[in-house]
């Protein structure tokens, strides 16, 4: 498949959109990088590079910055979605899309008030259009950097997963495909949850058994609420699950982690969260996990914990403790 003289928007220039941006220009197309402020496009158009969120990447001469959104998809065949998820909504509203774009949604959450998918709001306000969520271990530095990585496309049209797949797949990039489209979604979003607790294990000064004995546990709950979703439990044992989850939990590179690291170091969220600079999706996803657990009575008890940690009424000390006391044995 020839994608040659197709256009492409990434909406979203924060580490994530940038170094999606650039691994999409290394065939030569058009590449157009939206973001809503004016101020942030200013300095990508200076500087040639994203200094702010993804510095030491020096933009290729195919790769546009823009703040006009229309501009940004004027004739563009795929649309990739990076932007905070809570910001797909809006996005999309004000979207023109080409006819026949798929849409490739990069945006990892789910709305803590409504309940939704990211492609749940596609189809919502982009009916007609393919959807395809991208997902997988994949921290934004290192994709950016060249360093191996690999993903999956997924979507209930075949087809259009394989042409994403298609596009994005570089010999630094392997690009896998499925038919899970809210598995991968499910996964994307809770292993960021995970990456929460797994920080504040490690901001306490936990060891390695009691951040693999969370990591374990949270992978259960992510497929039990991947299924009650409608996702397919196999999903969760591999690169949107399982793979994602050792890459967001492990690193210091993860702003997820950043933010349970601190507050297990002691901070104050709102401290933390000025400090990163950036939104971390497991802080809104994690009030939503919760609510999607107390909806169809699921026993999410460490998903369930980090929302009560970030709404003040744990200590992180508190929430491990609760984890971990001595309760009635059970099969695993």
């Amino acid at each position: 498949m020839s994608f040659e003289h197709s256009e492409i928007a990434v909406l979203g220039a924060g580490s994530w959109g940038t170094a999606l941006a650039l691994l999409l220009a290394q065939d030569g197309g058009v590449v157009r990088l939206w973001d809503r402020t004016d101020t942030q496009i200013a300095a990508l158009l200076a500087e040639r590079e994203n200094q702010r969120y993804l510095p030491g990447h020096l933009f290729p001469e195919n790769l546009h910055p823009t703040a006009d959104l229309d501009a940004a998809l004027a004739g563009a065949s795929c649309v990739v979605v990076a932007v905070p998820s809570a910001a797909v909504d809006e996005v999309l509203s004000r979207a023109q899309l080409a006819n026949g774009a798929d849409i490739v949604l990069a945006a990892k959450g789910i709305d803590p008030e409504t309940l939704e998918l990211p492609s749940d709001v596609t189809a919502r306000l982009a009916p007609g259009h393919s959807v395809v969520a991208l997902s997988g271990p994949n921290l934004a530095r290192e994709v950016a950097a060249g360093i191996p990585a690999a993903a999956v496309a997924a979507s209930g049209d075949g087809m259009a997963a394989r042409r994403v797949a298609e596009r994005f797949n570089r010999a630094t990039f392997r690009t896998y495909v499925s038919d899970d489209l809210i598995g991968v979604e499910v996964g994307g979003a809770v292993k960021n949850v995970l990456a929460i607790a797994g920080g504040i294990s490690d901001g306490l000064g936990y060891g390695d058994n009691t951040k693999a004995a969370l990591m374990a546990r949270g992978l259960a709950e992510m497929a039990r609420l991947g299924v009650a979703l409608g996702g397919k439990q196999e999903t969760f044992y591999g690169l949107a699950g399982v793979g994602d989850l050792i890459a967001t939990a492990a690193s210091k590179l993860s702003r997820n982690w950043r933010v349970g690291h601190g507050l297990g170091q002691g901070k104050d969220l709102p401290d933390i969260l000025a400090e990163l600079g950036q939104v971390a999706e497991g802080v809104p996803t994690a009030r939503a996990v919760a609510r999607l657990a107390t909806k169809h009575g699921l026993f999410l008890p460490v998903c369930s914990t980090v929302a009560e940690l970030l709404e003040g009424s744990l200590t992180p000390r508190e929430g491990v403790a609760r984890l971990t006391e001595n309760r009635t044995a059970k099969t695993e």
